[in-house]
């Protein structure tokens, strides 16, 4: 199947063109700019296409993933060259406009399907991430898409046009809108947020991190969300209207008032207790993961880099609240801590067994009879540096005595050290190597 991403040479129309390319689809990318439109083809395998509509009637699905204010024009321009049977999508964060114009502009037998990713290009994979569909119509591509997103462990939510604006006036409009006048009001203030953070409570630190993830996107996007949907400015200016009579409140000594409004808020929470559990469970995954590292200086571990995927493994010399200094080789290497994932002991094992030299050894040696082969594996392939252990010979004979087995065990480690290890381990067990 081919597949053609309209602007798909940068942000979110890039992660798409790079995640259809790898599970196997033709791809074709468009963008204004040719060079970069060339570079980025090639950095992910696919084929630029300097012309919209002769992308869009060369593919079987056509992905329009360019910036709010100019969808519309660029749906216009594409719509009317999808060929019959086919489907055209695109995945902006307002649907009402763009649903209009795709009935109006579809040729007969073309179908579409406006849809709206609920993230950005930062992520690593669909698992987890909710993708919203709004047909408006019948449409064979539904089910589908559908099933081809849920096998990749997305969650999809089918609505209309119209409840999918509403939602989003809710959980982009006024949320950003919020968050964004926090990090203003704490510019304006002149707060020195690194200070701010010593004398916080973690769940002030993760809120700074979430308003952080939101004012650092485009601010041109953040603009067109929210001046393109046609609900934002109400729930604008409902917050700040609530928002006032709150102020009111405190200045005139209402607590009562205040009290109850704050308590109505709080019981409008669909399920307070699973919101508390799952902030909780975010904290300590944030504290785990540094505390994990500080236990760990002065031994070796696998730090994977959360956005580029590569593996630095070496000696962990040491942590502070931000970074985690690690030696690698002859290279000293300064990570941000928010940037990395520790790997577990199984996921560095395994990393070495792929990346890195071993050697086999064969260890024989004689055991009581009863011993059970597989314990021995099992207790052999925990040790550290052990990549695999594995019995591959078992003998009775002449030079065995009575009521004893000779057990040849096949190892793979990649250190001399790990050898001898496993050596003086076997003989704790109450065996003799022979």
């Amino acid at each position: 199947m081919k597949v053609s991403v309209i602007g798909g040479t940068r942000g979110l129309g890039y992660w798409i063109a790079r995640f259809l390319k790898d599970e196997g689809f033709s791809v074709i990318i468009t963008g204004r700019d040719r060079e970069a439109g060339l570079a980025a083809a090639e950095r992910i395998g696919a084929d630029y296409c300097p012309d919209n509509t002769r992308a869009a009637s060369a593919s079987d699905v056509v992905i329009v993933s360019v910036p709010i204010d100019v969808t519309p024009n660029v749906l216009r321009e594409v719509a009317p060259n999808v060929r019959e049977g086919c489907l055209l999508m695109d995945v902006t964060s307002v649907k009402e406009e763009p649903a209009r114009i795709m009935a109006e502009l579809i040729p007969d037998g073309a179908y579409f399907i406006p849809a709206h990713p609920m993230f950005g290009p930062r992520v690593t994979s669909l698992e987890g991430q909710v993708v919203v569909l709004t047909p408006t119509e019948d449409n064979p591509w539904l089910e589908p898409l559908k099933e081809f997103l849920e096998e990749r462990k997305a969650r999809v939510i089918v609505t209309d046009p119209e409840k999918h604006d509403l939602m989003m006036a809710v959980v982009q409009v006024l949320t950003h809108f919020a968050y964004i006048s926090i990090a203003a009001t704490l510019e304006s203030a002149g707060v020195d947020i690194r200070e701010s953070r010593k004398f916080a409570s973690p769940i002030y630190n993760l809120m700074i991190d979430t308003i952080a993830r939101i004012v650092a996107q485009n601010p041109y996007l953040a603009y067109s969300i929210q001046t393109h949907n046609r609900h934002a400015r109400r729930m604008r200016d409902l917050f700040l209207e609530t928002a006032g009579e709150l102020r009111d409140l405190l200045d005139s000594g209402a607590m009562d008032e205040f009290v109850r409004r704050m308590s109505l808020a709080a019981k409008n929470i669909d399920d307070i207790e699973s919101s508390l559990g799952r902030s909780d469970k975010a904290i300590e995954a944030l504290n785990h993961e540094l505390s994990l590292l500080k236990d760990s200086v002065g031994g070796e571990v696998g730090l994977k880099h959360i956005y580029s995927g590569k593996v630095h493994v070496g000696i962990l010399e040491s942590v502070t609240p931000d970074y985690a200094i690690l030696r690698s080789g002859k290279r000293t290497l300064k990570f941000k801590i928010s940037n990395i994932r520790v790997l577990s002991g199984d996921e560095l094992l395994r990393w070495k067994a792929d990346n890195l030299d071993s050697a086999v050894y064969d260890i024989s040696a004689v055991f009581p009879d009863g011993v059970r082969p597989e314990v021995i594996e099992e207790l052999l392939g925990r040790l550290d540096g052990v990549v695999e252990a594995r019995v591959t010979d078992r003998y009775r004979g002449p030079q065995i005595p009575d009521g004893f087995i000779s057990l040849t065990v096949r190892i793979r480690v990649f250190e001399r050290e790990s050898y001898e290890r496993v050596k003086k381990v076997i003989e704790g067990m109450g065996a003799s190597i022979r």
